[in-house]
C-alpha cells in the first residue's frame, strides 16, 4: 500500500470529469425554466451599485440569501451529495451564509454601503457581472455544452463571486464576518477544478482573493 504522501489531489477525486459536468446538465434539465427568474432575481443587487435605496437594500439581502438556501438545497444536498461524500457539510456551509446575511442585513441593517473607493466599485460591479453574466459561457469556452451552464442562484461559484462583488461595497465589519465562506468556497471550486484539469480552475481562487485584497488594503487606510 503506499504511503499518504504519495497521493496527489487528482487521486483524491471523488468522481470524474465527465460525471461532474453531466451533474450540472441534469441539474439543468430539471430546473429548467427556473434559470431565467434566477437570472432576472440576480440582476436585483445592480440597485445596490447604482440607488443607495434604504427601500430596495433589504429585497437584495432577501434574494442573496434566497440564493445560497437554493444552492444548498436542491444543488449541494440534493444532487452534489451523490458523488461527493463531503456535500452535506457544504450545503450547511451555505445555509449558513444565508442566515448570516438575513441577521446582518435585515435583522441588523448592518448591510449597507461603505465609502468604497472607485477601484472598489469599478472591481465589486466587475465581478458582479462576470459572475452573472460571464460565468454561464465560461464553460462553453472550455468546450463544454451550454446545457451545463452554471448560472447565478442555481449553481454555487457564480452565487459566491456574485456575493463577493456586492459585500465589496459594505463595511469592513460586514465584509469580514460575511466573506469567509464565499472565498473558501472559491477556494474549493478551484481545487476541485484543478484536480479535474480544467483549464478555468484560477477564476473563482483569483477573483475571491482579488476581492479580499481590495477589502484588506482598505482596512489598513482606515487603520
Amino acid at each position: 500500500m503506499s504511503e499518504w504522501w504519495t497521493y496527489s489531489l487528482r487521486d483524491l477525486l471523488m468522481f470524474s470529469p465527465q460525471t461532474y459536468y453531466r451533474l450540472f446538465e441534469l441539474y439543468n434539465a430539471d430546473l429548467w425554466p427556473a434559470h431565467v427568474l434566477a437570472l432576472a432575481l440576480g440582476a436585483s443587487p445592480l440597485i445596490l451599485f447604482y440607488r443607495h435605496s434604504d427601500r430596495a437594500r433589504p429585497w437584495v439581502v432577501a434574494i442573496i440569501a434566497a440564493g445560497w438556501v437554493s444552492v444548498a438545497w436542491s444543488y449541494f444536498w440534493v444532487r452534489y451529495a451523490s458523488i461527493h461524500l463531503v456535500a452535506p457539510y457544504f450545503a450547511l456551509a451555505f445555509v449558513i451564509e444565508s442566515l448570516l446575511l438575513v441577521w446582518l442585513g435585515l435583522s441588523h441593517g448592518r448591510f449597507i454601503l461603505a465609502r468604497a473607493s472607485r477601484l472598489q466599485q469599478r472591481t465589486a460591479l466587475g465581478i458582479f457581472l462576470f459572475a452573472l453574466c460571464a460565468y454561464p459561457i465560461v464553460g462553453l469556452a472550455m468546450g463544454r455544452k451550454w446545457t451545463q451552464a452554471e448560472v447565478i442562484g442555481l449553481a454555487p461559484d457564480p452565487t459566491a463571486l456574485a456575493t463577493l462583488g456586492v459585500l465589496l461595497l459594505t463595511g469592513t465589519r460586514s465584509f469580514w464576518v460575511l466573506s469567509p465562506i464565499p472565498i473558501l468556497w472559491c477556494l474549493i471550486s478551484g481545487l476541485t477544478l484543478w484536480a479535474m484539469a480544467s483549464p478555468h480552475f484560477f477564476i473563482a481562487p483569483v477573483l475571491a482573493l482579488l476581492v479580499a485584497l481590495l477589502a484588506i488594503l482598505d482596512r489598513t487606510k482606515q487603520g
